[in-house]
């Protein structure tokens, strides 16, 4: 069994875009050792890393911890993250035998010890690559859900527009409105005539790229009438556009604000006299706040997959493998725009 691990550490938080070389680099790649895991603990190997845009909330250099959801990432300490990882060691092997493939807080760390309580042993399904554990069937799809279903309250009389639709989030949101809940009309918006056709595939009605000279335009036409739903994965002047596309007390749900993330700007809300006068309902929500609900959702999905309402194959996951030495590499490409769907580091030697 390994005693010692290499992870990469919070080197200097930024202010701005993140940085891999110089002098003072975000990250630095470090070895510690690890101990032996109790009774209550296991020692796992992490397979797969998730890749999330809130992860760059938490190293954020003007982060207020009274105003995080997630304590703020200190300088020295391991980078957060969500993984895939299989268990090498256990203390408890009757609650959780050597072997299972767990989904636990690994960091970004080859090795890490965690609490048993603390691992979700997933079982396989045949057909479905694990790594959707990670996007679909995890985190990301819980918060697909409670975004369009309870925060927003979204129905079928509803025309929807989803920012980031060709995202891990987004690209969920659609196909949950449009195939589970029957929508009546679900518009995305995403980042390339390419991702745009394949959001459409997923079920949205018409996807607009919000890189052409055109998209304020094209939004205005799609959106003929107004709209009952946004739900917002990208804050900034996309989020001021829908509000002034938005039907009177309609209704926004504040998932995410990536345009945002790495220019220490607000996540818009310029028109401020368009939400007093179509009274518009503006929720942010937070995942963490429905994990009771987990099993479920997940439940669901699964069934919805089964019968054929939702696509859950290769193209809603942005599979790349990784030398651990390229873990931070990886997960910038959150921020470039290549992937589709989740963006997954799967580790290889």
């Amino acid at each position: 069994m390994p005693s010692s691990t290499r992870q990469w550490i919070l080197n200097s938080k930024p202010t701005a875009a993140p940085v891999l070389d110089g002098p003072n680099p975000t990250f630095k790649l470090t070895t510690t050792a690890l101990p032996k895991p109790s009774a209550t603990q296991a020692l796992v190997k992490t397979l797969m890393l998730s890749n999330d845009p809130a992860q760059r909330t938490w190293i954020s250099a003007g982060a207020d911890p009274e105003r995080m959801y997630y304590p703020p990432i200190p300088e020295g300490a391991p980078m957060g993250s969500g993984g895939l990882a299989e268990v090498i060691e256990s203390g408890d092997a009757e609650k959780l035998p050597v072997g299972s493939i767990v989904v636990a807080s690994t960091n970004w760390t080859e090795y890490s010890v965690q609490e048993i309580a603390s691992c979700r042993v997933i079982q396989s399904i045949e057909g479905l690559d694990l790594g959707h554990f990670l996007g679909a069937l995890g985190l990301t799809g819980l918060t697909a859900y409670y975004g369009i279903k309870e925060v927003a309250a979204a129905t079928r009389d509803d025309t929807v527009v989803v920012s980031g639709a060709a995202g891990a989030t987004g690209s969920m949101v659609v196909q949950i409105a449009k195939k589970i809940i029957g929508c009546k009309r679900v518009i995305g918006i995403a980042g390339s005539d390419d991702k745009c056709r394949w959001v459409e595939k997923l079920g949205a009605d018409v996807c607009i790229n919000y890189k052409k000279d055109t998209f304020e335009q094209d939004l205005i036409r799609e959106t003929d009438g107004f709209v009952e739903v946004y739900f917002d994965n990208v804050g900034g002047d996309t989020l001021d556009l829908m509000l002034t596309r938005m039907k009177r007390h309609g209704r926004i749900a504040a998932c995410g604000s990536i345009s945002n993330y790495n220019k220490g700007e607000s996540a818009g809300l310029k028109n401020a006299f368009e939400i007093i006068s179509s009274r518009l309902h503006i929720h942010g929500f937070i995942v963490l706040d429905y994990l009771h609900k987990f099993a479920e959702v997940v439940a669901e999905l699964v069934g919805a997959w089964k019968e054929g309402k939702i696509i859950l194959d290769d193209s809603m996951q942005t599979v790349v493998d990784t030398k651990f030495e390229d873990v931070p590499k990886t997960w910038l490409k959150l921020f470039e725009g290549g992937n589709t769907g989740k963006l997954i580091t799967r580790i290889v030697q």
